[in-house]
Parts: C-alpha cells; sequence; structure tokens
C-alpha cells in the first residue's frame, strides 16, 4: 500500500468513528462496484437514513481542501455506484444521502480537522 493508500484508510477509519461517535452505524467500508468505490456506508436512526459517504483526506494544503476533490466526475462515479449498490441491496430501508466528510491534517502535532457535509450531493 503506498502512502497516499494509508492516508485515505487513515482517514476513512477516522471517518467511521466520528460518524459512530454521532449515533451512526457503520454498514459497510470500502464498498467496490463497477462504478468505482464507496468509502463508508451508514445507518443514521433519526430520522431513519441510509449514508454513502465519500471521505476525503488532505495532509497538505498544496492541492486545495479535501472536499474540494469531489468534483462533478467524482460526485457521478459515486452517484452510479450508489445506484448499482441499491439495485444490488433491495432490502435496505431509509431514505438515501450522501455525506462529505473532509479531513485535514497538515501538522502531526496537531490532531485532525473533521469537517462533515451532510447531504452534499443530490
Amino acid at each position: 500500500m503506498n502512502t497516499r493508500q494509508s492516508l485515505g484508510r487513515w482517514g476513512e477509519a477516522l471517518a467511521a468513528d466520528y460518524l459512530r461517535s454521532l449515533g451512526y452505524s457503520i454498514l459497510e467500508q470500502n464498498v467496490h462496484t463497477p462504478y468505482g468505490e464507496i468509502d463508508l456506508i451508514a445507518r443514521q436512526e433519526q430520522p431513519q437514513t441510509l449514508v454513502f459517504v465519500e471521505v476525503k483526506t488532505r495532509r497538505s494544503p498544496q492541492f486545495g481542501l479535501p472536499e474540494d476533490a469531489v468534483n462533478f466526475r467524482k460526485q457521478t462515479h459515486l452517484l452510479s455506484a450508489i445506484n448499482h449498490y441499491l439495485q444490488q441491496h433491495p432490502e435496505l430501508q431509509g431514505d438515501p444521502r450522501v455525506d462529505v466528510i473532509a479531513i485535514q491534517r497538515y501538522h502531526a502535532d496537531q490532531p485532525p480537522v473533521i469537517t462533515h457535509f451532510e447531504n452534499a450531493i443530490s
């Protein structure tokens, strides 16, 4: 696993812990579809919502904010992946929602900054 992949996995684990702290249940992580990967699939109980989460992590401001990486092309692939997943899992209940969790950790001696964008893609 290269450095970028390990940073991404670290960010996804941090995002999953963050969502659990808010009362979400993590259903799946790193789901592969023909259209791309879904980082996290979670359930929020109140209201009953199935949450698909795209996680973006940055350790430098060189390439902009992490959420800026969720561009139109990424959104299109993500929505296609989610639609495919929902077709494969008709048993899942709850209204679907797409969130983005952006994580910045520019200095190792400082805690990461987590920004949660609910209903970021429709």
